[in-house]
Parts: structure tokens; sequence; C-alpha cells
């Protein structure tokens, strides 16, 4: 049985590496890996990292590149690898142009689809743009659910997805997670290192399409608020290499006394980072699901998130980009000790660090190399 793993974006790696990892443990899956590179360099730190053994480079990541561009080059790139492998499954991650467009590839060849982290939906096709589609679309193309949370799995039952091709198995972001945090990591960047002791971290990330301009300057003014208002607290701020994002960094948060604005991190040092920090501040889909696991509140800098548990289970606050509201929400974080413990000490639905072997587990039953079916993630 072969399963050959698609993947193009450092986020697609990091949840697919604890995966690869399982399914080359299995010596009834032979295992392929080929990379678009979508994303190059922050792609290549985290193959390097877990020590990923790829196959196949389509290395399509182009200056200037755009939604077209990328599709094209990944369509027509994979055909001759498929044509070439004819795995018996493809396996895909998330919501990137890589997973669909694989995703599609893989359809054109009749070749099975198993879709990791599945059925997460925002309802709103154009929010987040493009992922929202990007998920759905792949939904759609998919034989195989692997869905993180009982809520995913409902969204695809919703979408008339079979029962038997859902397995509710956890997010792997957890188990990539547990693995690289160290509890006493030093940082190698010494405007991170040099940070007291007793001073609270506020981690910021932006990068998202929908919040470029105006939206993030909203955002970097209530930092600048915060920091002076709450003298203790510093911010640490890996910067997107994104220059629309960058321009406007620089132009309300450059040599600003309590912020460091520092180059996008590693995967390691960023979750260490994570698990050094007070607070989250981001518009990113992933934290959202790995700052709980660390006990870290986070504030989502959207007014939609395909990740509702969070938000149920109370780990994730939707805030928005109002100025007023994201300093109100974070200002009362640290400030309020009862309102701080109650995100922080509130159970993480996504993972218990077991989602890979669920996922090796599913597909050596679906192909009939396996008799029990896999066990069930339960968020406890």
């Amino acid at each position: 049985m072969k399963i050959m793993t698609v993947f193009g974006t450092r986020p697609e790696a990091i949840k697919m590496a604890p995966v690869i990892q399982e399914l080359l443990g299995r010596p009834e899956i032979e295992t392929k890996v080929c990379i678009t590179a979508q994303h190059r360099e922050m792609l290549d730190q985290v193959v390097d990292l877990f020590g990923i053994p790829v196959d196949y480079d389509l290395n399509i990541m182009e200056k200037g590149q755009t939604l077209y561009d990328i599709t094209e080059r990944i369509l027509t790139g994979l055909r001759e690898v498929l044509e070439r492998e004819k795995p018996d499954c493809v396996l895909v991650h998330g919501d990137t142009t890589t997973t669909f467009t694989a995703a599609l590839s893989s359809f054109y060849q009749q070749i099975d689809v198993g879709h990791v982290e599945a059925g997460l939906r925002t309802g709103n096709l154009y929010s987040p743009f493009p992922e929202e589609a990007n998920r759905t679309l792949t939904g759609v193309l998919a034989k195989w659910h692997f869905a993180p949370t009982e809520t995913a799995r409902h969204n695809l039952l919703k979408e008339n997805r079979r029962d038997d091709h859902i397995f509710v198995v956890g997010n792997t972001v957890i188990d990539a997670l547990l693995a690289t945090v160290k509890k006493d990591y030093i940082f190698a960047d010494p405007a991170i290192e040099s940070i007291e002791k007793h001073k609270r971290v506020i981690l910021v990330t932006t990068h998202r399409r929908e919040n470029l301009g105006e939206p993030m300057r909203h955002v970097y003014r209530a930092l600048r608020r915060l920091v002076e208002n709450v003298p203790d607290t510093e911010v640490v701020f890996p910067v997107h290499r994104n220059p629309l994002v960058r321009r406007v960094v620089n132009e309300e948060l450059e040599n600003r006394p309590g912020i460091h604005l520092v180059d996008p991190m590693e995967y390691e040092p960023f979750t260490n980072l994570m698990a050094r920090s007070a607070i989250v501040l981001t518009d990113s889909g992933g934290i959202q699901e790995e700052a709980p696991s660390l006990g870290k509140p986070v504030l989502v800098l959207r007014d939609t998130t395909e990740r509702p548990e969070a938000v149920a289970a109370g780990t994730v606050r939707l805030v928005g980009t109002d100025e007023k509201r994201v300093y109100e929400n974070a200002f009362r974080l640290l400030t309020d000790e009862t309102a701080y413990k109650a995100m922080a000490e509130a159970v993480n639905p996504y993972g218990d660090g077991q989602a890979a072997g669920r996922i090796a587990d599913a597909l050596l039953w679906c192909y009939g190399k396996k008799q029990e079916k896999p066990s069930v993630f339960i968020a406890k």
C-alpha cells in the first residue's frame, strides 16, 4: 500500500510531519513525500527540523506569484509525479492552494484523496480568503476525511460526506507541538533571550490578506497603548515577510520601547516563545490550536473563525481588529487574574498528541490492512 503526502507551506509541513513519521514507522505502508514549495525558505526550515525525507520537490515558488500561478504550476507539476508513483492515496492537509490543487490533480487520475484537518468551516466562502474555498472544495474531492474535532465531523455530515469515511482524530499540530517545546529553551535571538524573566511577553502575529492595511494599523496602535499602560509587558512580533505587512508595522511600531520586531521565526523557537508568553494576539489559524495546549489565552484578530470549538471552550476569543476592542480585551487579561485564569485553564479541545497514530490506523483500516477501526479523539 502506497501513501503519498503532498504539502507546500510551513503550517502544512508542521502538521504533516508527525503523520509522515508515523507512516514511515508502519511496515505495511510505503511512504512517499512530495513538496510543492509554495513557500520556500520557511518550508525548508520545518522539513529540516523534523527530518522529513522528500522524494519530490516541485519548487514552484516565484517572486510575486499569484493564486493563478500557484494553481497552474502545482496542477501540471503533480501530473507527472502521480503518473509515475500511482499511490493508493494522496494525503493533503488543511486549506492552502497546494491542498486544493493536489486534491484536484489526484482526482483527475482517480486517486483517492485523504484530507487531514478536514471539516473546518466559517460558512463564508470569502473569509478567510482563499482558505475557506480551498478546504471546502478539497472536502468535495476527498474520499477520507480526518477531522480534528466532533464539530468538524458534523460540518462534513451537513455537506453529505459519508459518516464511515470520517475519522475524528484530534489535531496533528498538538503532536508536533508537544515534541518541540523544551523547559529551559535558550533563544538564539538576543532580543528575545534578553527579556527579563519578570516581564510578561505579548506574542503577536499578523498576516491575513483581509487584515492588510488599516485593520492592521488599528491593532498595532492598540499594542503601543498596551506596553505604555501595562509596564511589566513587552511585545515580541515576528513580522511576516509580506512587504505590505512590513510597511504598516514599521510605520506604527518601529523603534518603540518595549516592542521587539523580529524576523519570521523557525518553528522550534516560535513554539518555545509561545510557551514563554503570557498572551497571544494573532490572526493565524494554527496558533488558535497550539497556544491553548500551553495554557496561553488567545485573542483572535479576526471577525470569524473556522475553529469555534476553541471559542466555545473559552481558550480563544474573537476580538477583530478594532483598536479599542483589541486594547480592552488584552488589557483585561493582563490586569485581571480571574479573567486570565478562566482562559488559561480552559480545556484545549484540539488534541492529545495521538492524532498521527489514529490517522495511520485509519488508513490501514480503510485499505483492509487492519481489522479494528481506529480510536476516536474525545476532548476531555
